[in-house]
């Protein structure tokens, strides 16, 4: 029929997985959206002004304390261990000698146990993590269980000491094998001993320090090497020894003395160092003479220090009574954490999971701090862990910019800090001034600039 008029009809049908469906009516309806960059002239606009937006919402949220544990201790925290075999046990001894057994999932204290007679100076979980150890200033070393295994006189379940050891001085450090479980060794104002729980006496004993009579203050097994520990000593030197040959490998010495020694998890060649003179030190061990990073930021003597289970960042305790978290490849620290009754912290743990941080302080209070301050607790669902995700990495893509960088990397501290910070800048740019001075006017050629780094040690002993 010449009348009929010819239409071409295009019907839309839905399948199952289009993107306009929901799973329930609360959902948001997606949309398809066209990436090509020439369709969004302001991308790079909008995505800074969220970035902002990120960075300002990171700190708002930013509330790492989380509590302490229990009623803490009757003195000062001097240690802490957490087991490598379960996330829940702590152990942590104290001034006054006593030993406690906490768990972390409730903050409790499980037992209390009046383990020493002076100034408990070690504790360390043993291989299958079902015992542990304590050493202490009076010269003794215990071996506990977790569970108890005697009575009181009324009837009540207690601990006592399953084996005890010896020495002719007092016991400043310990530490049990991470390869060997039949392995633990200490330091003390004799030598570096190593130690079976099998026999009383010692298997070895390193007593020629490179002829140094002084102290032994930390000592620490190679996590890999079984045969290789680490120590740090009084006179200022940091040494090797190897329990095969029967003798020490190598030793260097600092211009102050090491607090603590740990070995980092993931990249088991490198260390690092608490100093006294408020810097952390990474040092390769097959070259001592000369530190790989230093790490920045703490206005008193570092104490203490404790690397993550994932090996790119450590956290450290320090005398100016603040907690600082440094990231592995960064000079200065990415949190800094503080409470108005914290003392002067002594000893630091990150548990198992790395979620979360143990602090002791002279004031006899054990806290649990977040390893990451804005972290969110508890579960998410799948909406906020996407845009929690999408906060942060808008965070790392423009944090180098100004206005991110000012609010991404803004801590309050206490004023005293604040002041004292103040005051080493204004020492180190004169004394920078002054030796720049002596270089540009030396006609002898007596100075020269020195590279930092190399400042560091003063000599080096094989």
């Amino acid at each position: 029929d010449p009348t009929t008029i010819k239409m071409k009809v295009k019907a839309l049908k839905r399948t199952s997985g289009a993107s306009v469906e929901r799973e329930c009516p609360t959902d948001l309806r997606r949309q398809s959206r066209n990436l090509n960059p020439t369709f969004h002239p302001m991308q790079r606009a909008r995505e800074y002004t969220r970035a902002v937006t990120a960075a300002k919402m990171e700190r708002m949220f930013a509330k790492p304390l989380i509590g302490n544990l229990g009623n803490g201790h009757r003195d000062s925290v001097t240690c802490t261990a957490t087991s490598k075999r379960a996330l829940l046990p702590l152990v942590s001894g104290s001034a006054d000698g006593c030993v406690c057994l906490w768990d972390l999932a409730t903050r409790k204290c499980l037992t209390e146990l009046p383990a020493h007679s002076r100034n408990v100076t070690g504790v360390s979980f043993a291989h299958g993590g079902q015992a542990f150890y304590s050493c202490s200033d009076d010269g003794l070393l215990h071996r506990w269980t977790l569970h108890p295994n005697d009575e009181k006189e009324d009837g009540l379940p207690s601990h006592s000491p399953v084996a005890t050891w010896r020495c002719g001085g007092s016991f400043k450090s310990m530490d049990q094998s991470w390869t060997d479980p039949n392995r633990f060794a200490t330091a003390s104002d004799e030598a570096v001993q190593i130690w079976s729980p099998e026999r009383s006496n010692p298997l070895q004993t390193h007593d020629d320090l490179f002829g140094s009579e002084d102290t032994v203050t930390t000592v620490r097994w190679h996590p890999v090497e079984g045969h290789l520990l680490a120590h740090c000593s009084a006179d200022r030197g940091i040494g090797l020894h190897d329990i095969r040959a029967n003798q020490a490998l190598k030793k260097t010495v600092l211009r102050m003395r090491c607090n603590d020694l740990q070995w980092n998890p993931m990249e088991p060649m490198n260390f690092a160092v608490a100093n006294e003179d408020y810097q952390c030190y990474l040092f390769d061990m097959r070259k001592l003479d000369i530190p790989i990073k230093i790490y920045k930021g703490h206005t008193s003597a570092v104490l203490s220090l404790a690397w993550a289970p994932t090996g790119r960042e450590f956290v450290t305790g320090s005398y100016d009574k603040t907690v600082r978290i440094f990231s592995l490849k960064e000079g200065t620290a990415r949190e800094v954490y503080h409470t108005k009754r914290m003392q002067r912290v002594h000893t630091v743990q990150y548990t198992a999971d790395n979620k979360f941080i143990i602090t002791g302080s002279d004031d006899s209070n054990l806290r649990l701090w977040k390893a990451m301050a804005s972290e969110q607790l508890g579960q998410l669902n799948a909406r906020e862990e996407r845009s929690m995700n999408y906060r942060s990495a808008l965070v790392q893509r423009y944090k180098h910019l100004p206005e991110v960088k000012k609010i991404h990397r803004a801590r309050k501290v206490p004023r005293a800090i604040r002041n004292e910070t103040k005051q080493a800048i204004i020492q180190k740019e004169s004394a920078e001034k002054k030796q720049a001075n002596r270089v540009k006017y030396d006609r002898k050629g007596k100075y020269e600039f020195t590279p930092e780094r190399k400042k560091v040690v003063v000599k080096e002993v094989n």
